[in-house]
């Protein structure tokens, strides 16, 4: 193996700093959101959001320390006070870790790690009594947290996600574009 001198720490090599995402690829995670339906008004009626629970599923690539790609399966139950339709969306997130103790020796492991990306997807509706234009969409996220690790495979994940689902037409409601605020909570395994 090559070893270079890099020049900030007496005796810092690039071998003697193997960065994480090089001895973790891969990883795979859970997240609970609580989503908080946004409401819809017309000239004919008033739709109020109600708070839903869900789940994510999802499965990542670290392609340097700070950037990952995930693909993510979100279920969510979107409700409203006069309807609730379930919806199942698969995001593909770019995201930016602030993982600072591989550019520069401040940490010797570093514990928190904030985040931040954007993702795109496609979400399919489905619901009691109304029928759908379009029950294949796309929709848009945004999103920023913090990783809390616990050790080298362990991360518990608590963050903040805006879901933006282009407008699906449904009989009851025509012009309603389903959008949430969720709070997330969850858990990450690296390998």
């Amino acid at each position: 193996s090559i070893t270079q001198q890099t020049g900030s720490v007496p005796g810092d090599t690039v071998e003697s700093r193997d960065t994480f995402a090089s001895e973790h690829r891969f990883y795979v995670g859970a997240m609970y959101d609580l989503s908080m339906w946004q409401d819809y008004k017309d000239d004919a009626q008033l739709a109020s959001g109600r708070n839903a629970s869900g789940f994510d599923a999802l499965v990542g690539f670290r392609l340097y320390d700070v950037f990952r790609i995930e693909a993510d399966y979100m279920y969510s139950q979107a409700k409203w006070n006069i309807m609730s339709m379930n919806t199942n969306t698969v995001f593909v997130n770019a995201i930016f870790d602030a993982r600072i103790d591989s550019l520069y020796r401040l940490f010797y492991k570093q514990k928190l790690v904030p985040y931040v990306g954007v993702g795109t997807g496609l979400t399919w509706y489905r619901g009691k009594d109304m029928t759908f234009k379009n029950d294949t969409n796309l929709s848009l996220a945004a999103l920023a947290g913090l990783g809390i690790e616990l050790g080298e495979y362990f991360a518990l994940d608590i963050g903040y996600r805006y879901v933006y689902m282009f407008k699906p037409e449904i009989s009851v409601m025509s012009e309603l574009v389903p959008s949430a605020h969720q709070v997330r909570f969850g858990a990450r395994v690296n390998f």
